[in-house]
């Protein structure tokens, strides 16, 4: 006898006892599908294992790499994950921006209030990543291939900065890749009411992110992009994605340097951070029914919110002793996190930065993107 399907009629009512009185109600499917939590947020990106050590400036030397700084590996980097696994004591947790912002947002959100795409391997990295997002709520949908490993990132720690050099390998395969245009992922796309992505993941697949833009242009729903990292601003050829994507943008996020990469690349002579960030804000946009809104962190500084209307303002950071600093890699991650935690409930521009500081805090007094596992309630 084959399988035969159940219409909601064929279910047996569920009988419910409390306090010795019965009742009887009948549950169908369509009540189950009601109570599924749907993700509000999508969030696309480059997934990396991150490989954390804390070391001092002759491995940055050893290597040319900066302390803040974020870069591609190249071939010149290629010994370095072996030395980060064999010469120190690393941590490994489930990293690459996009998810790190999207676990961020997670901590203090509903679970399953947000969706991840990107492409990994089909290795234990891989599973590694999806139990961890699958205990803090978050929908990792991820792309997989056979083809390549899992990306790596490896983070080098030295008096409390970072330096990040990004191994993509599967990641970067996303580009080669359908995902988006499948049928029950587009349904995603067409059903989350908000979009953030990455500066990272234009090497990996700019059609998508523009994609994505488009139509978030065409609904009106907000898209919002973070600047990532300097070369992103400065390497001809993303500079050229960058050229394509910021004009989509609702909400652009950076820190100091980025926004100083960012002023360098378009040949603007100024270092003033509050007019940078208000000449960005008044870039030629696509959807003129949103006035975009620039953020940019500053370190121990205040933060700076410009507005296309030309109005800025800058919200004071929660101040920390330099003691109970352990590592500020995932710092903007976690801001940023924050910060979408409360927009896409629709709290207010500085209602959302003071959640971006708050889960910040919490973060840098941790090793690496992560947060307690026991959750601290968010103050809202």
């Amino acid at each position: 006898m084959g399988l035969q399907k159940l219409n909601d009629s064929d279910w047996p009512p569920l009988t419910l006892e409390v306090n010795d009185n019965t009742f009887r109600k009948r549950v169908t499917l369509q009540d189950i599908k009601m109570t599924e939590h749907k993700p509000i947020l999508l969030c696309m990106g480059n997934p990396l294992l991150d490989i954390s050590v804390v070391a001092d400036e002759s491995l940055l030397k050893k290597y040319d790499l900066k302390a803040n700084d974020a870069i591609l590996a190249e071939e010149k980097h290629k010994p370095l994950y072996e030395e980060l696994v064999k010469s120190y004591k690393p941590d490994y947790v489930a990293g690459g921006a996009a998810q790190n912002v999207a676990r961020a947002a997670q901590y203090i959100l509903q679970p399953n209030s947000t969706v991840y795409f990107g492409c990994v391997g089909n290795d234990q990295f891989a599973e590694q990543m999806r139990n961890a997002a699958q205990r803090e709520g978050l929908i990792a949908d991820y792309l997989v291939t056979d083809e390549h490993p899992t990306g790596t990132c490896g983070v080098i720690i030295t008096n409390n900065h970072r330096s990040l050099v990004a191994n993509l390998s599967a990641a970067e395969q996303y580009k080669d890749s359908s995902h988006i245009d499948l049928p029950e992922k587009w349904e995603i796309v067409k059903n989350v009411k908000f979009y953030y992505i990455t500066g990272f993941f234009m090497s990996s697949s700019i059609s998508s992110m523009l994609k994505v833009a488009k139509h978030a242009a065409e609904t009106n729903k907000p898209f919002m992009f973070n600047l990532s990292a300097p070369f992103i601003c400065l390497a001809p050829q993303m500079k050229k994605s960058l050229s394509e994507i910021v004009p989509y943008c609702d909400i652009i996020f950076g820190n100091e340097s980025e926004a100083e990469a960012f002023a360098v690349s378009e040949n603007w002579q100024s270092k003033d951070l509050r007019g940078i960030a208000l000449k960005i804000a008044t870039l030629p946009k696509i959807n003129t029914s949103r006035s975009r809104i620039v953020i940019i962190t500053h370190g121990s500084e205040p933060t700076i919110v410009a507005n296309q209307d030309l109005s800025i303002y800058e919200v004071p950071i929660i101040p920390i002793n330099v003691e109970e600093i352990v590592d500020t890699n995932g710092a903007g991650d976690s801001f940023a996190g924050g910060f979408l935690s409360q927009y896409v409930q629709g709290k207010t521009i500085e209602e959302c930065v003071n959640a971006g500081h708050w889960l910040a805090n919490i973060n840098i007094k941790r090793v690496g993107p992560t947060f307690p596992e026991e959750k601290i309630p968010y103050p809202s």
